[in-house]
């Protein structure tokens, strides 16, 4: 058996290590997901909302846009993006939408309800999402929306299985 040259655990484990190397913590992004979903789901704990979040964070695909994302935020911050792009990433450019794009990537995993928790976090930009936001500190383009994304993707996550238990419940019952 020959296996991948690119093993899904290193992919893990640099998505883990970018997201502390740029100041994010799981447990800022969990703040975010419990926010989203403490209305819905009466017994939600810090500890499981970064237990999906570590799920979702175990996706290729969200693993690829994160890395991307980041990547090109780096590259930004150390202008070696070619012109106009350079500015357009370099100040968030409000016409410059490939950050949404790219984070709707992660968001599209996990159906309706993560689209829409995604929206509205990215509108208000909630606990670490503002400081992300913050032109100051650092170019975050395009990590401010995937953080966002994870967020409620993690959130999408945890209202599923919510609704999964719930009709559980409800079966055993007849």
């Amino acid at each position: 058996m020959v296996l991948p040259k690119i093993m899904s655990e290193a992919v893990y484990e640099k998505a883990i290590e970018m997201l502390k190397q740029r100041g994010v913590k799981l447990e800022e992004i969990a703040e975010i997901v419990y926010f989203l979903q403490k209305d819905y789901i009466p017994d939600l704990t810090t500890d499981k909302c970064i237990e999906s979040i570590r799920s979702v964070l175990q996706k290729r695909e969200v693993q690829n846009a994160l890395l991307t994302g980041i990547q090109l935020d780096i590259l930004a911050e150390n202008s070696q993006l070619f012109t106009p792009l350079q500015e357009m990433v370099e100040t968030d450019e409000s016409l410059y939408g490939i950050d949404e794009v790219l984070s709707m990537s992660i968001v599209n995993l996990y159906g309706s309800i993560g689209y829409t928790n995604f929206g509205y976090v990215d509108k208000i930009k909630h606990g670490v999402l503002a400081r992300l936001n913050d032109k100051r500190n650092g170019v975050n383009t395009f990590l401010d929306d995937l953080v966002g994304a994870i967020a409620a993707a993690a959130s999408s996550r945890l209202a599923h299985r919510h609704r999964q238990e719930e009709e559980e419940k409800l079966k055993q019952r007849v």
